[in-house]
């Protein structure tokens, strides 16, 4: 259609702003925007922030910096952010960068549109609100186009737990799960065109108390009934808090075929003493008695986690009871992270640990992570794995996709197609991959 325009949309930070970023841009397709990658072609430029990096709302402010050529080139062109730094930052975002036509928080962007004709209008538009109806119901269908392999479905947002370092609760608000048969009709939605591994999205996803018919669900009971539709084969679930770590969830490790042995269980410090500091109300020995029961539950399960090192107040000797855990548990992947501040946060007022210290132990702890992480991939050498094909590799010829264990895998001379599952022999160990045969 002539009258069509572009929707440039970033997003930064978690798998749960790469699912809104979509939800966006199906709101903005019924205001008659449709997508585009290149930014110079854009009639609207959306910015869908985290606040969880460093530094992260001078990052947006500079990224917001590099639009004001593009601007004074299109007068008319409109300028969006949304996400959580636009929930934290709210109307300073226009204050700072007046270029800004809307500013739009994550539990309100099903409104994107009505903001969208008031910016048209010359008007600035700001809602950061928490609105009590369901922004998941307020949004139109997915449209029906197919669909890659893989897709994220968020259940839950929010956090209750209110940890010393995060901005969540007060970004995304407390918890809230969505309705089973509301969950159940996407992923059919999904499955319908193409999807066969589904990853269930919350803040604090095993959490998840969603309403249905006979009352509220857990996470396992959500799981088990996708576990019946027809089609998905794959199942899995982040970010996950160790206190929600129920038995029935546990169990569905061990017994349910299409939970996939991979879990990311946040510890963040292996120190009794910081875990309190950062309210995290469990200790380390609760949570090694967890990786125990959920190992007996899945023998071969991958763990996943997050460290925050120089958190205020850690020590040489608390650093090191962190390492010490790592060593006792050996993941297969974690995400770390230096300590920096968030405001508003109650650890935003502590003293900080010195900068070098922090990055050494950053470096080291790091390194344990690598060494470990190649351990486990080499140990595949020889093993047989599932892999669902996702796309294309580099090379001709080439598949890549992910093994049940989430292990990126690239298969040279590959006859596979994208969606389907194939049993691969796994060959090599690569830094960040691995290699294997069609068997």
């Amino acid at each position: 259609m002539a009258d069509t325009k572009k929707l440039f949309i970033k997003t930064y930070g978690c798998q749960m702003n790469v699912y809104d970023s979509e939800r966006m841009a199906e709101a903005m397709g019924g205001a008659g925007y449709e997508t585009t990658d290149t930014v110079d072609d854009a009639d609207m430029i959306l910015l869908n922030t985290c606040h969880i990096r460093e530094k992260a709302a001078e990052k947006v402010y500079s990224e917001l910096g590099r639009f004001k050529g593009l601007k004074a080139e299109k007068p008319d062109l409109k300028i969006g952010v949304a996400g959580c730094v636009a929930q934290a930052e709210g109307e300073e975002i226009m204050r700072r960068q007046p270029m800004v036509d809307l500013v739009v928080g994550p539990q309100a962007y099903h409104r994107l549109p009505e903001m969208e004709a008031k910016a048209q209008a010359g008007e600035k538009a700001l809602d950061t609100d928490f609105p009590e109806e369901d922004k998941f119901e307020k949004l139109k269908r997915r449209p029906r186009a197919k669909r890659g392999p893989t897709a994220f479905l968020t259940v839950q947002e929010g956090c209750d737990k209110f940890c010393a370092f995060c901005v969540v609760p007060y970004t995304r608000g407390a918890e809230v799960s969505r309705p089973v048969d509301r969950i159940l009709t996407e992923a059919r939605d999904l499955v319908e065109r193409g999807v066969r591994e589904i990853t269930l999205l919350g803040q604090n996803v095993n959490a998840y108390h969603g309403a249905g018919a006979d009352g509220d669900w857990s996470l396992a009971r959500l799981i088990w009934e996708l576990d019946k539709v027809d089609g998905l084969e794959r199942i899995r679930f982040t970010t996950s808090h160790p206190n929600d770590m129920m038995d029935d969830l546990i169990e569905a490790h061990g017994t349910c075929q299409k939970l996939m042995p991979y879990l990311h269980l946040p510890v963040q410090s292996g120190s009794d003493k910081i875990l309190k500091r950062m309210n995290r109300n469990h200790d380390r020995d609760s949570y090694l008695k967890l990786i125990e029961r959920i190992r007996e539950a899945r023998p071969d399960i991958l763990l996943s986690g997050d460290f925050i090192v120089g958190f205020p107040e850690e020590t040489e000797a608390d650093f090191q009871d962190t390492m010490d855990l790592i060593e006792d548990v050996k993941y297969g992947q974690a995400f770390s992270f230096k300590y920096s501040t968030r405001p508003g946060t109650p650890a935003a007022e502590r003293a900080l640990v010195d900068d070098a210290e922090a990055t050494d132990r950053l470096y080291r702890l790091q390194g344990l992570i690598t060494q470990q992480q190649r351990e486990i991939q080499d140990s595949m050498v020889g093993r047989e794995v599932s892999v669902l094909f996702e796309r294309a590799g580099r090379f001709e010829g080439q598949m890549m996709g992910k093994s049940e264990y989430l292990h990126a895998v690239h298969v040279a001379d590959c006859k596979a197609e994208i969606g389907e599952l194939a049993k691969v022999r796994i060959v090599e160990s690569r830094t960040n991959s691995l290699a294997g045969k069609l068997i």
